[in-house]
């Protein structure tokens, strides 16, 4: 914008903000604090007019400041010890404050263009502590010019290896420069698997070394229980707690998603607020939990079975297990059990396919929509509803569900008639034939390499002792995202599988009480014979 300006007409467009003063008069003032050299600069400019304009400030109400800034959609503030000197190098005095969705880049790598000349996109990445990880493609915000002049800088830093590991599907047509160049990102969110939603280019940054680049997590989200992208205002709803029904919640404010700084009792008050809507599916279900009992980025494990160490509110159900002996599996009837169940450490939820009153007859059955890394949303929200289209002939009624990770499930509610050997046939020849059908976005194939840029249609999770999360159910993933039922009509709307957080469940209860949501998951529907 700034070259178009000087370009197209002269800086007669251009403002200047004197935002500090450093030397007033020939005296040198950089030891004077921050606000007295202000004093003196507002002083200094006193009767002009533009071009040249007094850079003003707001002491105190940063916070404030800052919700409304973001609200407007600018970019952020600068934070200032009103009473520091100047420092002519990086301090914590002065601190960049950025509303969510924009910060620097490496530059590691372009993938060609169809033209002659130029890229296509920019590959990028950023720094977790010394290690330099992948953060996705950029191919929009340039013009032919910036392109060429980006050529330009990168030819000279070509070089024959990647300087960070890059999944496959990204590598075709990649080429690999030195990590020297910094590039300003803006762009809406990371994904699950720390990759950029909807970059552009907005600049390149010569001032600022590439060895400092590291991805960022803006102080509001750091510091309060705000959720990266509501789609809508939370309602506001009074929280119910696990004291509310009985169940004592012990180290309840151990931090568990430390980019949010969400405890354990906000996950507990999660589950028992949302209780109406997650005990129609978790109720009398054999349930596999994810245990994290230091948190999600510590050590997690599954449990399926119990003995009784949960307490009287989780029950067991004997079941046979393939080698012919019998294991006591664990499940719940009402929200105090599943409650006992995060008190024992237990973030996410997933259960059979069946009810424990006809445990070898299936009441639903789920088709996992997982997309290649790197394959856009809308590229499985297209599948989701193609899948849809095909069980609609065969006249079953189907339903999604965002997994609160990068895909969606197909849920189809059964009338639980048919037994598993028949549900796990259908399922694997729907797959199968989906796949032949459509090999080019789909595969039923489990193999990872089978999956570049395709979608692999999970029909596994429609075996005998195979479990899918529930609906509702937290995630042990950054963010704390849930797995949320939708509609069909509003798929389009989402642009991710992780649209929903802990700190959503008003919204989530409103939702369900509205026409659209009420009759989800229901329908009594048995299997096509053919």
């Amino acid at each position: 914008m700034l070259q178009s300006t000087l370009k197209d007409s002269r800086g007669r467009n251009l403002a200047f903000y004197a935002f500090d003063l450093l030397v007033d008069r020939g005296e040198d003032i950089t030891r004077l604090p921050n606000i007295e050299r202000k004093d003196r600069l507002k002083s200094l400019l006193a009767g002009m007019a533009e071009p040249i304009l007094f850079g003003d400030h707001v002491i105190g109400r940063g916070d404030e400041l800052f919700r409304e800034i973001c609200k407007a959609g600018g970019e952020g503030l600068i934070a200032k010890v009103a009473n520091a000197p100047y420092r002519g190098e990086r301090t914590r005095n002065w601190l960049k404050v950025k509303c969510i969705r924009r910060q620097e880049f490496v530059i590691v790598g372009w993938s060609e263009s169809d033209k002659r000349r130029g890229f296509r996109s920019l590959l990028v990445g950023t720094r977790d502590g010394r290690k330099l990880t992948y953060a996705g493609k950029v191919g929009t915000g340039f013009s032919g010019a910036l392109i060429e002049d980006l050529m330009e800088r990168m030819e000279p830093l070509a070089t024959d290896k990647a300087a960070v590991e890059v999944p496959r599907a990204e590598r075709k047509g990649a080429h690999w420069i030195e990590p020297k160049l910094v590039a300003e990102i803006a762009f809406t969110e990371f994904t699950s698997d720390g990759v950029l939603r909807h970059p552009s280019f907005i600049a390149l940054r010569e001032d600022k070394p590439a060895s400092q680049v590291v991805r960022e997590v803006p102080r509001h989200l750091r510091e309060t229980n705000v959720t990266a992208k509501p789609k809508t205002a939370p309602r506001k709803v009074k929280l119910k707690s696990a004291e509310d029904f009985g169940i004592e919640i012990s180290s309840p404010d151990r931090v568990i998603y430390p980019e949010l700084g969400l405890t354990k009792k906000d996950l507990a008050d999660y589950y028992a607020t949302i209780e109406p809507l997650i005990m129609k599916d978790c109720a009398d279900r054999p349930m596999t939990l994810i245990r994290c009992p230091g948190g999600r980025t510590g050590e997690c494990f599954f449990q399926k079975h119990d003995k009784g160490t949960f307490g009287p509110n989780v029950k067991q159900i004997p079941i046979e297990e393939k080698d012919g002996e019998t294991e006591d599996y664990l499940y719940f009837d009402d929200i105090r059990g599943l409650l006992a169940c995060v008190q024992m450490g237990t973030m996410e939820f997933h259960g059979w396919g069946s009810k424990i009153g006809a445990v070898e007859c299936p009441d639903r059955l789920v088709f996992d929509l997982d997309p290649d890394e790197g394959l856009d949303f809308g590229k499985v929200t297209e599948a989701a509803v193609y899948v849809r289209d095909l069980v609609a002939q065969l006249g079953l009624k189907s339903f999604p569900l965002l997994t609160g990770g990068k895909g969606i499930h197909v849920v189809i509610p059964l009338d639980a008639t048919a037994d598993w050997p028949k549900v796990k046939s259908f399922a694997d020849r729907f797959s199968r034939a989906v796949s032949e059908a459509e090999p080019e976005r789909f595969t039923a194939n489990i193999r990872k390499a089978q999956r570049t840029g395709r979608i692999f249609i999970d029909w596994l999770r429609n075996q005998r002792g195979a479990t899918a999360v529930m609906p509702y159910s937290a995630r042990a993933r950054e963010g704390a995202p849930v797995a949320a039922p939708v509609t069909w009509d509003e798929l389009d709307d989402f642009d991710s599988g992780h649209a929903f957080s802990i700190r959503d469940a008003g919204e989530l209860l409103k939702r369900a009480k509205s026409k659209s949501l009420a009759g989800w998951g229901k329908a009594s529907q048995s299997l096509p014979d053919a």
